[in-house]
C-alpha cells in the first residue's frame, strides 16, 4: 500500500452517471440533470427515489430549470443557498429560490453549503436550514 492511502473496508462500486438519464444504483433509482457549475465533468443535479420517497439535491450549481424538474414533488429537496443575493458564478443565492418558489414543488426544503452571510441571518431565511447534527425524517 503506498503512503496516504487508507484500506478500505467495504466494497466500493463505481457508477457513472450522466445528465438525461436514470440507473439503478443499489436499489435506488437515480435520475441526473445537468448542473451549471464547471469541475471537469458535468457537474450533476440528483434526484433519488426509493420506497415511496423522494430526495432532490442541487450540489453546487448556478439556477437553472433542471432544479425545479428534480425536485417535481419530491418529499425534499436540499438546495445549496451560498449567499442571500452577491452574484457567485456557479453557485445558487437564497434569492434565486425565493425568486423561483413557485417552481419549486418539493413538500420541503432545506438549504445548505452557507457562507457566514445567510448563516448571520438565520433567523430570517424563509427555507429551512440545514445544521450540523440535523436528521431528517421523510
Amino acid at each position: 500500500m503506498e503512503a496516504g492511502q487508507e484500506l478500505i473496508r467495504f466494497e466500493l462500486d463505481t457508477v457513472e452517471l450522466t445528465p438525461g438519464s436514470t440507473r439503478k444504483v443499489s436499489g435506488v433509482a437515480v435520475s441526473a440533470w445537468e448542473a451549471d457549475h464547471p469541475s471537469g465533468a458535468p457537474a450533476l443535479i440528483l434526484r433519488l427515489e426509493l420506497a415511496s420517497r423522494t430526495l432532490a439535491y442541487t450540489g453546487d450549481t448556478a439556477w437553472t430549470d433542471a432544479i425545479a424538474a428534480a425536485a417535481t414533488d419530491a418529499d425534499l429537496l436540499i438546495a445549496e443557498a451560498y449567499f442571500r443575493d452577491k452574484d457567485i458564478p456557479y453557485h445558487l443565492r437564497l434569492a434565486d429560490l425565493e425568486a423561483h418558489r413557485d417552481q419549486l414543488t418539493a413538500r420541503r426544503v432545506i438549504v445548505t453549503h452557507m457562507s457566514a452571510d445567510v448563516l448571520d441571518h438565520r433567523r430570517q431565511l424563509s427555507f429551512e436550514a440545514a445544521h450540523d447534527g440535523l436528521v431528517v425524517r421523510l
